[in-house]
């Protein structure tokens, strides 16, 4: 027996087989095109409009999540700088495989170049391509392999056109050595409910075959496990099978207290999807789907639009719009799209809607506008906020332009550790655990041979998590937690245990953390808490959480 160690999404426990994913096709040869440019352009022309339409087709399957992650490949398929690239590549004598090739590795080179948001969209293109080249050579593009039985799948990664159709009677977990708890891969199994281990070191070396306990909770893959590990996992799951029977209501703990269980929303189109998850309201609303895919600044007009549809979808409840996080990590040419050599690190969030103050006034005066005619409860939040200064700003703009409830995103150590003046601003906090891991730990979430640092379980964050929920309770203001980390049950009672007053998440999680937080008192939670911060690293953290769990079970 040996255990292999990575980050676990969610707490769901498999036992199964080991099927690998195949590796990926070979370069094609730099051998000389023998057919001319204008065939070998019909051919690429061809192998793009098939690539295309069985990505949307995938896409159009999924829905959801999915299908957004999905249609974003759509274009990269479709994009007119890549085609001349691909076209004029093959003017000066490629084939058609090897244009294709080079010129999505030279995209995927830009956007690594860039950084921050742009950077996680290049591990898409090699998927892309490689989906291209299988259709100019005739062959099956590479993907999740079939079995007639169920199977652990594990992969380097996964691109989003396979996790989006997974066969969840068929694979009973995911195992990656690649990637971290912000992927698709991630995102995409959190939404789907899927056992997932990611980042996890000596993956490949696991064999077709091989039996394996994938523990998301523990983020553990036991391999060749002793028949006592198998008859504990399996009580485990029978165990997590009876706390998901809850039944859908407000998120409570058990003594009681009220937790609200909020849903983060992309766009407006997941609005029932929540509402069926028993979402207590939305508690992240990210704006970015309006101006990502834009030339220009979407109208105050046309942005009233989706946030009316929004706040009439929770009528009577609580909605946490997020201001437009855009800037160097996502560059937009009306906002700021200026090379920087450390994205995460410059002009960014709140930052980048100062220099361009007209941007976030018409974005507060839709809300407004909106906010006017229903009777949801609109809270509008500013993100990447460092200061107490821009707390100041962003709060007398807001309310200047008719927001009711102005609030923050705590999402770097200088605003947890400045939290008791910040929150004498703002009307509310909300923490965004991505974020905060990232500078916390220095470590760019995005990049895989640091993937093992961005783990909020590590008591530096939850450190910085403390200062806020005591700054909250000091002053009679919401903390609420909308990052990954309040989509990991256990996690998530030590946030309320930290002073954590809302959760929200993507809604399928909504029901194993409600179910989680039923099992705890606030007495317990804050025992769980303590035990966490005490730890050497966020390892030790879950360790000593999970210890003292021991005696319940």
């Amino acid at each position: 027996m040996s255990a292999l160690v990575g980050t676990g999404i969610g707490r769901g426990i498999a036992i199964g087989s080991v099927l690998r994913m195949p590796d990926p096709l070979p370069d094609p040869a730099t051998t000389p095109s023998t057919i001319g440019p204008d065939s070998e352009k019909e051919r690429v022309t061809g192998a793009l409009a098939s690539t295309g339409a069985d990505i949307r087709e995938r896409g159009e399957r999924a829905g959801g999540k999915a299908q957004e992650v999905l249609e974003a490949q759509v274009l990269m398929v479709d994009d007119p700088t890549l085609r001349s690239d691909v076209d004029s590549r093959i003017d000066n004598g490629a084939t058609a495989e090897r244009a294709v090739f080079e010129a999505f590795a030279g995209f995927k080179e830009m956007l690594i170049g860039i950084g921050g948001y742009m950077a996680e969209r290049a591990a898409d293109l090699d998927d892309v391509s490689q989906r291209i080249i299988a259709r100019l050579n005739g062959v099956a593009a590479p993907g999740v392999p079939e079995s007639d039985t169920p199977f652990v799948l594990v992969a380097r990664d996964l691109a989003p056109a396979d996790t989006a159709l997974l066969d969840l009677d068929k694979v009973l977990a995911v195992v990656t050595s690649d990637g971290g708890p912000t992927s698709h891969t991630a995102i995409l199994a959190r939404e789907k409910s899927i056992t997932a281990v990611v980042g996890v070191v000596g993956a490949l070396d696991l064999n077709d075959g091989d039996v394996v306990i994938v523990d998301a909770g523990a983020g553990a893959v036991t391999r060749d496990p002793s028949a006592d590990d198998l008859a504990a996992a399996e009580h485990a799951i029978a165990e997590n099978a009876r706390r998901g029977s809850v039944p859908i209501g407000p998120g409570a703990l058990a003594d009681g207290t009220a937790v609200p269980l909020l849903a983060n929303l992309g766009s407006v189109d997941a609005i029932d999807k929540a509402v069926a998850a028993g979402a207590e309201g939305v508690g992240l609303f990210r704006t970015e789907f309006l101006f990502l895919d834009a030339t220009q600044a979407p109208s105050v007009s046309s942005q009233y639009a989706q946030y009316s549809k929004l706040l009439r979808g929770f009528a009577g409840k609580k909605v946490v719009v997020r201001a437009l996080d855009a800037g160097a990590d996502k560059p937009l040419a009306f906002l700021n799209d200026a090379a920087e050599e450390n994205p995460a690190l410059g002009l960014r969030g709140l930052r980048a809607l100062r220099a361009n103050e007209q941007i976030l006034r018409d974005q507060l005066t839709a809300l407004a506008r909106a906010d006017a005619e229903t009777d949801a409860d609109l809270w509008v939040m500013a993100p990447m906020v460092s200061t107490v200064e821009e707390t100041r700003y962003f709060v007398e703009l807001a309310t200047e332009l008719g927001i009711k409830t102005a609030g923050v995103m705590v999402e770097v150590p200088s605003s947890a550790l400045l939290a008791d003046r910040i929150l004498g601003e703002a009307a509310f906090a909300s923490i965004g655990t991505n974020d905060l891991t990232q500078y916390t730990l220095a470590a760019d979430r995005l990049l895989g041979s640091v993937a093992s640092f961005q783990d909020p379980w590590h008591p530096a964050v939850l450190k910085l998590v403390a200062e806020v929920g005591k700054a909250g309770a000091a002053l009679g203001k919401s903390v609420g937690i909308c990052g990954e980390a309040a989509a990991d049950p256990l996690l998530a009672v030590v946030l309320v245990g930290l002073g954590a007053t809302s959760l929200s998440m993507s809604p399928s999680a909504i029901g194993d953390v409600r179910a989680e937080l039923l099992q705890h008192t606030r007495e317990q939670a804050v025992r769980l808490a303590d035990a966490a911060l005490g730890a050497d690293d966020a390892r030790g953290a879950r360790d000593a959480v999970n210890a003292l769990l021991v005696p319940q079970t």
